[in-house]
């Protein structure tokens, strides 16, 4: 997460590459909060909730490392909307991005703090009905952070963490080896694996299953529910995710939510907005360089344009399509995008 809060880093081309979360995702959230786990589709148990529910108030709502805003902005039914992140550079793309989605007159329903999720002094105890993390849980010090979300929120009170983890391309399944690899893999030539900042990735790519429950860091006494309610949006992908044993982490398993309808020079975008990459060109500057002219993303993103464009080619001559041979991908050909998404969900009593 330091990589963000660097000044060299680019939050307006964070912010323009970044898959955009669905208002389905923030509606399961809403309900939720509600209703407790009893809201949660295919929860047939009724959830921890079910027995002792309470009623939700809609006052208070923080975004912790709310990053350029992009969730910020879908906790507009709640009165008070406060932003936190560590990075200045994000804060200000937050505000601009309020500014400019609600126009001036409008935005003081939302304010932004330039600070740590888990040192929250502004905030007083008791005081916060809803929070939230979206693409961030898996940086913070539980030890901290725990503790501080236990103080903070009010009886009813909503914990909404999320994390989405690595992209796939649908269309073309045989990509999937060459995308982990490149993200996972540990050749300086062709993957990034080592440059990503642990132990926060790995977290990420475990689908937050390290993430320690709250009893485990508060005690059992503690009135935030003994046990998180995990969702994973997760469709065919990760099936050898870690097992989450229903009996002590009541989880659901729901279609793929997070998709984005982008083009082949779209994914090379978002492949700029890795931390990954940003750490793998302040250690190789001359990587483009040294291979044709060709960073070590547009390589990649090539290799992923032929793999696709043969998977293409092969279709086509099996269903015996005329000028299969003379198909090629271009850049602006449209392409879509996928990401399993994983969701921790908790309830103060």
């Amino acid at each position: 997460m330091a990589t963000f809060a660097k000044s060299s880093f680019n939050a307006a081309v964070y912010a323009a590459s970044r898959p955009t979360y669905p208002k389905s995702l923030f509606q399961l959230i809403f309900n939720y909060h509600e209703k407790g786990a009893a809201a949660l589709p295919g929860n047939s148990s009724g959830g921890n909730l079910s027995s002792n529910p309470l009623k939700a108030r809609w006052n208070t709502a923080v975004d912790l490392g709310c990053g350029t805003g992009q969730a910020t902005t879908e906790l507009h039914p709640f009165q008070r909307v406060i932003g936190v992140d560590p990075s200045q550079g994000m804060v200000q793309r937050a505000r601009e991005h309020v500014e400019e989605l609600l126009g001036n007159e409008k935005t003081s329903q939302f304010s932004f703090v330039q600070g740590s999720a888990e040192k929250l002094d502004f905030l007083e105890n008791d005081s916060v009905d809803l929070v939230i993390a979206a693409q961030a849980a898996h940086w913070f010090d539980w030890n901290k952070q725990w503790p501080e979300l236990a103080r903070i929120l009010r009886p009813g009170g909503t914990v909404a963490f999320w994390t989405y983890s690595e992209f796939r391309l649908p269309k073309y399944p045989s990509l999937t080896p060459l995308i982990t690899h490149y993200l996972q893999g540990k050749d300086p030539d062709t993957s990034l694996g080592p440059y990503w900042e642990r132990p926060g990735r790995t977290i990420l790519e475990r689908h937050l299953v390290d993430v320690p429950e709250p009893k485990q860091i508060l005690g059992t006494e503690s009135n935030l529910m003994a046990d998180t309610d995990r969702v994973y949006f997760s469709g065919p992908y990760h099936e050898t995710s870690p097992t989450i044993s229903p009996s002590s982490n009541p989880s659901v398993t729901l279609p793929v939510i997070l998709r984005s309808q982008s083009t082949w020079n779209g994914l090379l975008g978002y492949f700029h907005t890795f931390s990954s990459l940003h750490n793998y060109i302040e250690k190789h500057p001359d990587d483009a360089k040294n291979h044709g002219g060709q960073s070590i993303a547009e390589r990649t993103w090539s290799e992923l344009m032929e793999g696709a464009e043969k998977e293409e080619k092969e279709r086509k001559e099996l269903e015996g399509e005329d000028g299969s041979k003379d198909f090629h991908i271009k850049g602006e050909d449209e392409l879509v995008v996928e990401w399993p998404v994983a969701m921790i969900l908790v309830k103060k009593l």
